[in-house]
């Protein structure tokens, strides 16, 4: 079967009967009836794919058609109807973008079919003659929508981008900040350090006192890397034991070398251990030499975790913009997770982030740089849901020949009769200004028609979860 193949023509009064053509004069009509033809197709049969050059417009004179979309690997139907006259094929004709050219759609005959078909070239004349303001207003209309929505899109990032720097730039600064200060006060214990020295070299420190402590200094700083973790009270209850027995054995200023014996996980029974062997004249100065070493050797312990908290969000942020790799591949899904948390971290504060991940998922052929804008939008509207507080819940799990992704929160949900709407272009429930509308609508399109995958919400008071489904077999990059 092919549209080509000419089976019959209609008449000028057939023609009128069409509501497409219904307000046209008779002269019109007859060109209609001279150019266009009859055609069929029988049951179960493509009339029309999507993507091939547009060379005909047809409308449905007898029959039921499809209309479906490819979404990914997948084929989705969209339309389906018996209406006689409804058209479909070359409606963009006119438009002299190519990106009009091609058929927008795939057609189906459901059942035995009958059409009258128009040449596109032809259609395309009938619009630039017959209605030359409506075709330019039709044409604005398509190129301004197709280049709207680009740099809308692009906009969208940009914003999305500036939020993300913002926030990594806050999370670099608190390690950057805390090294910074951790070295100045190194820098103190050091020059302390060259002064005791220069006491020894002078023989102002009884030799006595080294001999004591080569062996407790390195018996503490061993267990620094064990000292166990304490609660806040805890913490504080074990510093006012310790102050209150240094103290008792007429050691000056308690509090300041208190915390230190308890940031090194020492308590009483390691300092009793010190005043046992130590003369009573020395036992002041072998726990203040002690204080200074355990201090300097938890001051380059800060500087270590900062500088690797710093090189930790560098590398976050290389996997969140996936730089240095090709964008389609097969990857953990849960590195794109991990590290867009780690990139939204500063928005996190005052809420529980419950992190439920299967690590035995195998890896997904995905554009990673992509799907972790996806994560960004879906994070980012689940932490505004909540205003401050709730919990934040990212599962991962696997659904048949699909990974399955859930991101949920305790806000107070989407209304039913919103909940269809969220994936609309432009559509958004946030106040003027603080959203396009968009983040969704490209999430939507990035899961679903570029990875022929599926995008979900339920949504009740306080459990709201969007899914994202992603196939697990190969598909070529499109």
């Amino acid at each position: 079967m092919s549209l080509a193949d000419r089976e019959g023509a209609l008449t000028p009064g057939e023609l009128r009967g069409l509501f497409l053509f219904e307000s046209l004069d008779g002269e019109q009509l007859g060109w209609l009836a001279e150019r266009g033809w009859t055609a069929s197709a029988p049951a179960d049969t493509i009339v029309m794919a999507e993507g091939e050059p547009g060379e005909y417009l047809i409308l449905l004179l007898e029959g039921t058609i499809a209309l479906s979309r490819r979404i990914g690997a997948d084929e989705v139907e969209t339309n389906r109807t018996d209406q006689v006259g409804v058209y479909a094929g070359a409606v963009r004709s006119y438009v002299d973008a190519e990106t009009a050219k091609g058929y927008p759609a795939s057609v189906r005959a459901c059942s035995d079919c009958r059409f009258f078909v128009l040449p596109s070239a032809d259609f395309a004349w009938l619009m630039r003659t017959w209605f030359p303001m409506a075709t330019h207003l039709l044409e604005g209309l398509f190129l301004g929508l197709s280049n709207t929505q680009t740099i809308v899109n692009q906009r969208q990032q940009l914003l999305a981008l500036g939020s993300l720097s913002a926030g990594l730039t806050h999370e670099l600064n608190n390690p950057a900040a805390a090294a910074v200060r951790a070295t100045s006060r190194l820098r103190e214990r050091v020059e302390g350090m060259r002064h005791k020295l220069s006491m020894l070299a002078h023989d102002q420190i009884d030799p006595r006192l080294l001999t004591l402590l080569v062996d407790v200094q390195e018996e503490a700083v061993r267990g620094i890397a064990d000292a166990p973790k304490l609660s806040a009270v805890q913490e504080s209850e074990r510093e006012d034991e310790i102050a209150d027995w240094l103290e008792d054995h007429d050691c000056q200023a308690p509090w300041e070398t208190a915390p230190i014996f308890v940031a090194a996980g020492l308590d009483t029974s390691f300092l009793e251990r010190v005043e046992a062997d130590a003369p009573p004249e020395l036992l002041e100065g072998s726990l203040r030499w002690l204080a200074y070493t355990l201090e300097s050797e938890l001051l380059l312990g800060e500087i270590t975790d900062s500088v690797n908290r710093i090189s930790g969000l560098v590398q976050a942020a290389k996997q969140y913009s996936h730089m240095d790799r090709s964008p389609f591949e097969r990857a953990d899904i849960h590195t794109g997770l991990e590290s867009t948390l780690v990139m939204l971290n500063g928005k996190l504060e005052g809420l529980d982030v419950v992190t439920d991940f299967d690590r035995t998922l195998p890896p997904v052929p995905i554009y990673a740089g992509e799907l972790n804008q996806v994560w960004t939008n879906l994070i980012d509207n689940a932490v505004q849901a909540m205003n401050g507080s709730g919990t934040l819940t990212i599962r991962t799990s696997r659904d048949n020949d699909h990974v399955r992704v859930d991101v949920c929160d305790t806000g107070p949900g989407i209304p039913r009769d919103l909940r269809r709407r969220v994936f609309e272009p432009f559509f958004t429930t946030k106040p003027v200004g603080k959203g396009t509308g968009l983040g969704l609508d490209i999430s939507y399109r990035i899961i679903v028609t570029r990875h022929g995958g599926d995008l979900t919400v339920e949504s009740t008071p306080g459990d709201t979860r969007f899914t994202a489904r992603l196939p697990l077999t190969e598909r070529p990059p499109t």
